[in-house]
């Protein structure tokens, strides 16, 4: 494990930002407040240089630019921009050829298709329910936030659940460690794709209809078939973008509902609020950023940007950016108009949305049924994971009768 506390500490975030010091993984929120306010285009030069976007209409506007800022590389990372990583389709590749490779996953997650998946998601939340019936204190964020989006996941795949905690260990150690240990960013994905390898290998021996897996072994690109690396990393995808991220952005609405009791019992009231409070805390609480590479030199809001320099997309900033959103640093679970960019924006936008609001509106929908009033009994205990995906890992709760 990378020990964050050899880092250097960042003594000025206008100049000096590392997502990876230990008071931005705390709470990010102040910071940006004021890098939003004074210096919403910041420059830091650790990673070999970056600079971070802010406000909503630079985040919109660098999103959108993608000739200009290429998602080749989108994870920042202790490796020079000029190298590449494992090409993984299609959150890496730019237009043109980008479209093919997103097209080909969008039937299986359309609106339809997504909403085959309720049955499945309830089962598994009646499942961890039944297992907590009984308890009086527990790790909410270990015990039912972490486990949904790993084994819906797992049943995407067609494997076994008892595989959703190597999901969790590879994912912490390629998106926590990854970042500034290369070694174990290299190990983590050489054996997430040994196991992706040998996944699509078995399923082209032993055919299993309505996976993930063998849905891209049947699909056609200009008439030819994906080959068992393509789908690899394909896979390699769904599991980075699928369960850190749901798991996250699920944690910090449990979190709130344990933290504040009005919104707790006006959901325990009315099931109604669940979509718009989930969109709330999908904006108040964004759990990912992502990362550019600038193509060439540029400026956003009069900034330069240097050629090869890391561009960072703040999507939770921007979505407390009081330019597009009213009283933006509360939580209003009945938010009516919410142009939030929580997955993203332009052609890159998360192709599993639909996924990850069904997986929490049904899991604070069960979760609501059977626990309607709870409390976190210490927040000095809550933990935060760190780098691009941020969510609270230790949710200690009570049960209140």
């Amino acid at each position: 494990m990378s020990d964050f506390s050899m880092r250097p500490p960042v003594t000025d975030w206008h100049s000096d930002l590392d997502h990876f010091d230990p008071n931005f993984i705390a709470d990010p929120y102040p910071i940006y407040e004021d890098l939003r306010s004074e210096c919403p285009v910041a420059h830091s030069d650790r990673y070999g240089g970056m600079t971070w976007l802010t406000k909503a209409n630079d985040v919109a506007e660098a999103a959108l630019a993608t000739e200009t800022f290429s998602s080749r590389r989108t994870i920042i990372s202790e490796v020079p921009t000029d190298r590449h990583g494992l090409i993984l389709p299609p959150i890496n590749i730019d237009p043109p050829n980008h479209t093919d490779h997103r097209r080909l996953l969008l039937p299986f997650f359309t609106p339809k298709a997504t909403a085959e998946w309720e049955p499945t998601i309830r089962q598994i939340c009646s499942g961890l329910l039944e297992d907590l019936s009984g308890e009086a204190e527990f790790d909410v964020a270990a015990k039912y936030a972490q486990e949904i989006p790993g084994d819906v996941t797992a049943r995407m795949l067609g494997v076994p659940l008892e595989d959703t905690p190597q999901f969790r260990s590879w994912l912490h150690d390629l998106l926590e460690v990854g970042p500034t240990d290369p070694d174990v960013a290299r190990e983590t994905t050489n054996e997430m794709m040994t196991y992706l390898l040998a996944l699509t290998s078995e399923r082209r021996a032993d055919k299993n209809d309505g996976d993930m897996v063998q849905y891209l072994i049947d699909q056609r690109v200009n008439g030819v078939g994906l080959t068992d690396d393509e789908i690899a990393r394909t896979l390699f995808l769904l599991l980075i973008a699928g369960v850190d991220t749901t798991w996250s952005a699920l944690g910090f609405s449990l979190l709130h509902l344990a933290t504040n009791q009005e919104d707790r019992q006006r959901i325990a009231a009315d099931r109604h609020l669940i979509p718009t409070a989930v969109e709330e805390f999908l904006r108040a609480y964004s759990p990912v950023f992502i990362a550019r590479v600038a193509q060439e030199d540029t400026e956003v809001a009069g900034c330069p940007i240097s050629a090869g320099e890391w561009t960072v997309l703040a999507f939770p900033s921007a979505n407390r950016d009081p330019e597009l959103f009213d009283r933006p640093d509360e939580v209003l679970i009945d938010r009516e108009e919410n142009r939030h960019s929580a997955f993203g924006l332009g052609v890159h936008r998360c192709l599993g949305s639909n996924l990850a609001r069904l997986e929490m509106q049904i899991a604070l929908e069960m979760w609501m049924e059977r626990f309607p009033e709870f409390e976190l009994t210490d927040i000095s205990a809550v933990t935060y994971s760190a780098g691009h995906v941020r969510g609270p890992r230790a949710i200690p709760i009570r049960i209140l009768a």
